[in-house]
């Protein structure tokens, strides 16, 4: 726990202090990105460059709901193409069906999920000519 800073000593000197005392305690040694340059250092930083480079790094999505779901199922349905199993595509796609419909049921800001339910036979049937063509 951080103590609390002495009356009288300047902020400063208090955090430079408790800095060379961690050093000290080798609380700074094999840190990741030791010994590498800080990116985008050699250029100008605002607010909206960290919220991008966060929504980057932890995968975040902005979209509506809606568009989310769209790209989703482009996603899912290349995943579904890569199954061994036909039961394993049609529980897949019975389970995209249901996320769609759900999805559909609700009310957001943004556009509206224009997804449809997939045809169960459709996919199955492209997954097996995909499967033949391997």
């Amino acid at each position: 726990m951080t103590t609390r800073k002495p009356f009288g000593i300047p902020q400063e000197t208090w955090v430079d202090k408790l800095i060379r005392e961690a050093i000290e305690r080798g609380e700074f040694d094999n840190l990741p990105g030791k010994g590498k340059p800080i990116k985008g250092l050699d250029r100008p930083w605002s607010l909206n460059d960290w919220a991008r480079e966060m929504i980057e790094r932890e995968g975040v999505s902005i979209l509506p709901p809606g568009l989310q779901l769209r790209r989703d199922v482009e996603r899912e349905l290349e995943e579904i193409m890569q199954l061994a199993l036909e039961e394993g595509v049609r529980r897949a796609v019975d389970r995209l069906n249901e996320r769609i419909r759900n999805t559909n049921r609700q009310i957001y800001e943004g556009p509206q999920s224009m997804v449809r339910p997939l045809n169960v036979e459709e996919v199955v049937e492209r997954w097996r000519s995909a499967k033949a063509g391997c």
